[in-house]
């Protein structure tokens, strides 16, 4: 078997299976809603279904939980043309040139990375790196994440000075960072 066919009483969902060289079974929810089952090479079919029909409360509700969360398309970063890289380096550089003014900070080089685990980071020398992801969410986040990162031109911390300052310049910031964290980097 390579899928296995969930049957719910609104609709039908596809469970790609996945066999390896593993040794136990897990269960997971992509964030564009695929589900996928990985399990041992040679486990039953039988055994397959049990498992997945186990854990039918945490599926169903890990799939309303994502129903109700925005999607956001976010392309691979290989597949960035050239005049798109370029528009964003616009779009982070005009966004920190801004702040940086309004907040009397300076800074050093900007980078639009690829980032796995960090939305932003500023360096010791004011260089600020940020993830090319934000510029595709809402601006608002990505507003925050730049006076985030100029606040540490201030703070190199996070202390309660440095969330002082960061409210400062953008007092929505809690609401924004809450909703950055839901969204799977």
């Amino acid at each position: 078997m390579d899928r296995y066919i969930f049957q719910n009483r609104q609709a039908e969902i596809e469970i790609q299976v996945i066999r390896s060289a593993r040794k136990s079974m897990a269960l997971e929810v992509k964030q564009e809603g695929r589900v996928v089952v990985r399990v041992p090479r040679h486990l039953p079919d039988l055994e397959i279904a049990a498992f997945i029909e186990k854990h039918r409360n945490w599926l169903l509700k890990k799939l309303a939980l994502l129903e109700s969360k925005p999607f956001y398309h976010i392309p691979p970063a290989k597949d960035l043309t050239r005049e798109e890289s370029a528009r964003m380096q616009h779009l982070f550089s005009s966004k920190v040139e801004y702040y940086a003014a309004a907040m009397g900070v300076t800074y050093g080089r900007i980078t639009i990375r690829d980032q796995k685990t960090r939305w932003g980071s500023c360096s010791s020398k004011g260089n600020l790196n940020f993830n090319y992801r934000l510029a595709y969410l809402p601006e608002e986040l990505l507003d925050y994440v730049v006076v985030h990162e100029l606040a540490h031109r201030i703070y190199m911390d996070h202390s309660e000075r440095f969330w002082q300052k960061v409210a400062q310049y953008f007092p929505d910031y809690k609401n924004c960072r809450k909703r950055l964290k839901e969204i799977p980097i």
